[in-house]
């Protein structure tokens, strides 16, 4: 029976070609899209949750009320994590991390950039990495060991032993190789060549211990069957009760470590989601095109029941049971899906490399699991039933005496279940595009926000090595060298925050008010070398104000929540020092592009800094001017290549989260409408086939090519109108749902409904058009000859 089964189906394969092309190939590709879309959910939700220790692993968060409102943070004292070991019975390992620091390597005469973390001892068991060579449990006990990874070994040491090799830091100590891990996952939010040991600054007494200065992360992992509540409750006032009261008010939680990627967006002390939204989001648009492609196959397969009738009729006729009848058009349908699903996994295969550079990551299909096959099994039986459900109880209904008298043809009815399907499929297609375009003009919307500074042209570089000791002579060579027409010593780049203060006073401030102050500092020049705009007063300028070392210029929204009706002069103090205002900034944008910017002070030389901001020389070449400055660099720094960055780019990173949402949405937006608009040729060609006689009649009788294709082409465009009607509400609550989690946002305008739903009509009535022309240019005589 079931040998008979697969001989029709394979027959109706043969005999009905085009259509089994369309079919096949709209499962394929609506099967390839979930299927990519499903790999990239996979690698999200296992992010950071492959640890053995992973329900025990928690991340020190903290909460502090600033402007009335509890603002979350993860920075955390640097002498917090042997506290709480020490303090909290409920917690057994505790590791802090630094993260992302580049430090210069040296190895023979080899000098590199590297990515390091410094971190406690108990990180790699806590974690539990894979280690290559070497013991987890010691490998960082002795403050001069080093950890590096098995990508990092082979590039600095070839196929040699790293074990007991010596790795020069920052030209200053040398460590020795004391392990070697398998190289990281790309589902980790780690990002690391090499670790050092938290042991080596304690060991040189570099520990701060100032509860008031937050500025690495802590994580802990809870002992085994002991209680999470009590170990929170613990922690809740641990920076008040050691910082005497000095530290703002932060209490203290632990957040799981397995939830981090996906849930660590909070708002007012809350967690209220983050990347789960964006997965969720992508989930069900995975399920979406996965069933406009199954759509596509039941309008298809219904389309042609006529002549499959006959067949279902002599079958009952002949004692065939109707569940049988539904057995063997879902052994079809089944047949069908599991050869698209091998179309489906080759087109996956071939275009992943794409894929994984769009989305970043190096996504895979792991051939060699049991999970993989069970899954894709499950996968295609799922779709092969869901595809082939409603023609098999379509055709099985069939009632052999109507159909063998010729009399089961029902006349069109206003709402069919296949008028119904089509509406479906563009309802969802319009929305995706309409959501789509708000999603790209967001972006849009943000990228041209006025940033308060200039980006052209300004780059910067870390100072180290001999930078800070030949910075004088430096400054000198580059001024006078005209490859950069100005530049200036700050705390940090311009497009990342380093430091936050919430206990500053002034004169008139109520003390029960907490007000979060971004804070930067220069020595001279910023104002010019960023292109910031000055509103009052003047910038930083130690040469001909020698006071300017504790100088400061405030922003405009400082000086709004600071109160203050005449700025210039005022005193600030932050501990231990009153800086006097000196000037006025137009607001910038510092984090992100999407918040209300916060209020921000720029304090004067005092404390030296950490980058050099240049403006390079318009008057030359990007080229020339990098050159010149290499030179000179190397010249003052011979140690250290000549590492910069552009601002304009690092600014662009901010937008980098949005635009990968907006770039999978136009994917898949287009090849939801590729897969709707291939049922539709489908169907427009069914349609002109059963009408090719009456078609062949009108032209006689004088019909025109235009009458002919306005009459099959209506029923479609009536269709794609209501979807546009429903889609329009549907997609306006998507988008402003979405909109919501950005203060600085776009208002949707109504053209955006309009433009999709006539980019939808236009891409319809072209497909449908195609084949109603077709059949209208036809000759009626050979339509016509058999009568």
């Amino acid at each position: 029976m079931i040998k008979n089964y697969f001989k029709i189906a394979f027959r109706n394969l043969s005999r009905n070609k085009g259509f089994s092309f369309i079919n096949i190939s709209g499962l394929a590709i609506g099967m390839a899209s979930a299927i990519l879309i499903l790999l990239w959910i996979g690698n999200e939700m296992s992010y950071d949750r492959f640890y053995p220790n992973t329900a025990r692993l928690y991340e020190v968060f903290g909460n502090t009320v600033v402007n009335g409102k509890i603002q979350t943070s993860t920075a955390t004292p640097e002498i917090m994590a042997p506290v709480l070991k020490h303090d909290v019975p409920e917690i057994g390992q505790v590791s802090r991390i630094s993260w992302g620091e580049n430090y210069l390597i040296k190895i023979g005469d080899k000098n590199l950039n590297a990515k390091s973390n410094l971190v406690d001892p108990e990180f790699l068991t806590m974690f539990d990495f894979p280690f290559i060579k070497g013991d987890k449990k010691t490998a960082l006990s002795d403050p001069s060991s080093i950890v590096v990874t098995q990508q990092f070994a082979k590039k600095v040491f070839g196929d040699e032993d790293p074990i007991g090799k010596i790795i020069k830091v920052e030209n200053e100590e040398n460590y020795k190789v004391s392990g070697v891990l398998k190289d990281l996952p790309n589902n980790t939010q780690f990002d690391f060549e090499y670790l050092m040991s938290y042991e080596h600054k304690s060991a040189k007494q570099y520990i701060d211990s100032d509860w008031t200065d937050v500025a690495i992360r802590t994580y802990v992992m809870l002992k085994p069957n002991t209680s999470f509540d009590a170990a929170n409750a613990k922690i809740k006032d641990v920076v008040d009760i050691h910082s005497g009261g000095r530290a703002a008010k932060t209490a203290q939680f632990l957040f799981p470590f397995g939830k981090l990627r996906l849930y660590s967006s909070f708002e007012n002390g809350k967690s209220i989601g983050g990347t789960i939204e964006r997965v969720r989001t992508f989930a069900i648009i995975a399920v979406f095109i996965l069933l406009i492609a199954c759509i596509n196959f039941m309008n298809l397969t219904t389309a042609k029941s006529e002549k499959r009738a006959k067949e279902v009729g002599i079958r009952k006729v002949a004692g065939a049971l109707k569940r049988s009848l539904i057995v063997q058009f879902l052994g079809e349908s089944v047949f069908m899906a599991f050869i698209a699903g091998i179309i489906a996994v080759s087109i996956v295969q071939l275009y992943l490399p794409a894929f994984n550079q769009l989305v970043e990551k190096q996504l895979f299909i792991d051939y060699g699991s049991v999970y993989f096959w069970s899954a894709g099994l499950g996968f295609i039986l799922t779709t092969g039933i869901l595809a082939g459900s409603y023609p098999a109880f379509f055709l099985s209904a069939f009632k052999p005496v109507a159909v063998l008298k010729g009399t089961f043809k029902k006349m069109n009815a206003l709402v069919t279940p296949r008028k119904v399907l089509v509406v479906l499929q563009f309802t969802f297609a319009i929305t995706l595009i309409i959501c789509t375009i708000i999603v790209k003009q967001q972006i849009q919307y943000a990228q041209e926000r006025e940033t308060g500074y200039n980006k052209n042209n300004l780059g910067y570089v870390f100072i180290r090595g001999d930078i800070q000791k030949n910075y004088a002579l430096m400054k000198n060579e580059l001024l006078n060298s005209g490859f950069v027409s100005s530049l200036s010593k700050t705390q940090a780049p311009l497009t990342q925050n380093w430091s936050v203060a919430i206990s500053m006073k002034w004169e008139g401030k109520d003390p029960n008010t907490k007000i979060q102050v971004n804070r930067y500092t220069e020595d001279g020049d910023l104002v010019k070398t960023a292109g910031m705009q000055l509103v009052q007063g003047r910038d930083i300028d130690t040469k001909n104000f020698p006071t300017d070392s504790t100088g400061c210029l405030i922003s405009e929204a400082a000086v709004k929540a600071m109160g203050f009706k005449n700025p210039i002069g005022q005193l600030i103090f932050d501990d231990p020092i009153n800086w006097h205002v000196v000037g006025v900034i137009k607001d910038f944008i510092l984090e992100s592009p999407y918040e209300p910017i916060k209020p921000f002070m720029i304090k004067g030389p005092r404390y030296g800094g950490n980058v050099i901001y240049f403006k390079l020389n318009n008057a030359n070449t990007t080229e020339k001017n990098l050159a010149g400055m290499q030179a000179i660099f190397k010249k003052y720094n011979p140690a250290y290549p000549f590492d910069f960055h552009f601002t304009d780019s690092e600014y662009a990173e901010k937008f980098s989260d949005e635009q990968l949402t907006g770039k999978l949405a136009s994917l898949f937006s287009a090849l939801t409408i590729f897969i709707s608009c291939l049922g539709l040729f489908g169907l427009a060609a069914y349609m002109a086939e059963n009408r090719v006689k009456e078609i062949g009649v009108r032209k006689i009788l004088g019909a025109s090519v235009t009458n002919i294709a306005a009459l099959l082409s209506k029923d479609f465009v009536v269709l794609v109108i209501i979807a546009i009607l429903a889609a329009s509400p549907l997609s306006w609550w998507f988008a402003s749902k979405w909109l919501q989690e950005y203060n600085y946002r776009i208002n949707i305008s109504w053209w955006v409904f309009v433009l999709a739903g006539a980019m939808a009509l236009f891409i319809a009535l072209a497909t449908v058009s195609f084949q109603a022309i077709k059949a209208a240019v036809a000759n009626p005589v050979k339509s016509l000859r058999t009568e």
